[in-house]
């Protein structure tokens, strides 16, 4: 059963991988990069600030949920660091029976690949701000997004498609988990309120 997911693993992979032209390899390697995505992130904290802070007067509110983004992110790079380290499972870049059939736009990367760090940060940023924010349109744009990262990560040789999907899974069940702390907080601030 393991051999076959591995197969399917790897098919998917070469698949994704060789799927490519000169324009989405531009493409993919703006989406896979960390620094193009600072922008998006300046627009969603002044967001944080000028709805919830300023317009809102809930400066409290919009500090917690800056302070559950951080913390999002950490726990991600932490819990998927932690992953990688306990699994050991190679990139495709260092990964024996692949790294020959694989283009690699963008470097082998470190040893081990599962799960994907990038995976697991977009799908938590993505997921504690839609839980804050409720706003559809919001969610579907930042998932979108998301699932672009992560589907970049194949598609430049970085990751087998698995250790993109438990970086997603990873990140979706921290982000949910700090998100349910984040509400008891204010449930109990709002307790000793009154």
């Amino acid at each position: 059963m393991l051999e076959r997911i591995s197969e399917f693993d790897t098919y998917l992979l070469l698949l994704i991988n060789g799927f490519n032209s000169p324009f989405w390899d531009k493409v993919m390697l703006i989406f896979t990069a960390r620094l193009p995505w600072i922008p998006l992130y300046a627009i969603i904290l002044a967001y944080i600030i000028h709805r919830y802070a300023i317009k809102e007067g809930k400066t409290w509110f919009a500090v917690s949920v800056i302070m559950a983004i951080i913390a999002t992110f950490a726990l991600t790079d932490i819990g998927s660091s932690f992953i990688k380290d306990l699994t050991e499972r190679l990139r495709p870049g260092h990964d024996p029976l692949v790294y020959d059939l694989v283009r690699l736009l963008d470097g082998k990367g470190g040893m081990y690949g599962f799960v994907s760090s990038h995976a697991a940060n977009v799908f938590g940023f993505a997921t504690i701000t839609s839980l804050v924010f409720r706003k559809n349109l919001y969610s579907v744009l930042i998932f979108l997004w998301a699932l672009t990262v992560s589907y970049s990560r194949i598609y430049v040789g970085r990751h087998f498609p698995s250790d993109v999907l438990c970086g997603a899974i990873l990140g979706v069940i921290i982000a949910t988990a700090i998100y349910y702390m984040l509400k008891i907080l204010f449930k109990n601030k709002k307790k000793r309120k009154r």
